[in-house]
């Protein structure tokens, strides 16, 4: 059965927590329980925090390694860095580590660029990958995506950008949380402040918008490696119902040989936060086949 651990309870009971010097970054990275490796990568508004309930159930019979991104969370906020093609080495790094040599990888947004980097350099060290509810830069529908008007974000940073939103962190990430929501409120008040606090710390908001600058280049680096080869491994590519839904599979069947296709429902992006249980139930499924 899946956890009972809300999302927003942020709490990873058994787990490890330490800080990793990494590729010219701190990452900081909870880890926990026993069996074959899981890692679990976030994406922006959140932090690794967000994948406590998926954790804590994996856990059980899994070795679940759970990064904050390099510039969010309580990761450090270095200078640069922050391309796909970079953050895998970061990952890589952390992984040998850990003397974690095979994983499975489950990942949200920003986590899936990351992730399908790892998956083109490393791609013998990933036994299966699923991608949850994001667009990966220069894949399958990667243009027409960038038209949609809900993500106009991607372009929005730099140094006046950062200015504007100083102090005023939470107005900004609330956007997010609300409209890339099917019902806000499941987003808590709680987590709303835990995550605000986080992205007001000196150098979060920088770093989170380098996340998207890097996007171009992301979508260069992925276009070369699918000019080369294809990603072998099985692949869920999960959508929230009330957002990315189907799109997300078409997006890897551009990419991967092996693709299965997976829906939350009664979810917008933040599958979390609205439907924890039925995501929870999606990955075990997959990584159990």
């Amino acid at each position: 059965m899946p956890s009972t651990v809300s999302a927003q309870d942020f709490a990873f009971a058994g787990f490890a927590v330490r800080e990793i010097a990494v590729n010219g970054a701190t990452i900081h990275t909870r880890s926990g329980g026993s069996g074959p490796a899981v890692v679990l990568l976030h994406g922006y508004g959140e932090t690794g925090d967000m994948w406590a309930p998926l954790a804590v159930d994996l856990a059980r019979d899994h070795t679940v390694v759970v990064p904050d991104l390099r510039g969010l969370g309580l990761s450090s906020k270095p200078a640069g860095g922050f391309d796909k093609k970079n953050q895998a080495v970061d990952v890589d790094a952390l992984l040998t580590a850990l003397s974690v040599k095979e994983v499975d990888i489950v990942a949200h947004d920003i986590g899936n660029m990351v992730a399908f980097q790892f998956a083109a350099q490393h791609p013998e060290r990933v036994r299966r990958l699923v991608l949850i509810d994001a667009p990966v830069p220069g894949v399958g529908p990667w243009e027409e995506i960038l038209k949609n008007p809900l993500l106009w974000h991607f372009r929005f940073g730099g140094p006046d950008m950062e200015r504007l939103v100083a102090g005023r962190e939470r107005i900004y990430l609330d956007r997010f949380w609300n409209e890339f929501s099917a019902s806000p409120e499941r987003f808590s008040e709680s987590a709303r402040r835990h995550y605000a606090a986080l992205y007001a710390l000196p150098g979060a908001m920088h770093s989170g918008f380098a996340q998207f600058a890097a996007f171009d280049q992301d979508a260069i680096d992925n276009r070369a490696f699918l000019a080369r080869g294809r990603l072998k491994m099985p692949i869920l590519a999960v959508g929230g119902e009330k957002s990315f839904g189907p799109t997300m599979a078409a997006v890897m069947r551009a990419a991967g040989d092996d693709v299965t296709e997976g829906i939350v429902p009664d979810s917008g992006h933040w599958i979390m936060e609205e439907n924890p249980r039925a995501t929870i139930r999606l990955v075990r499924d997959f990584l159990a086949r």
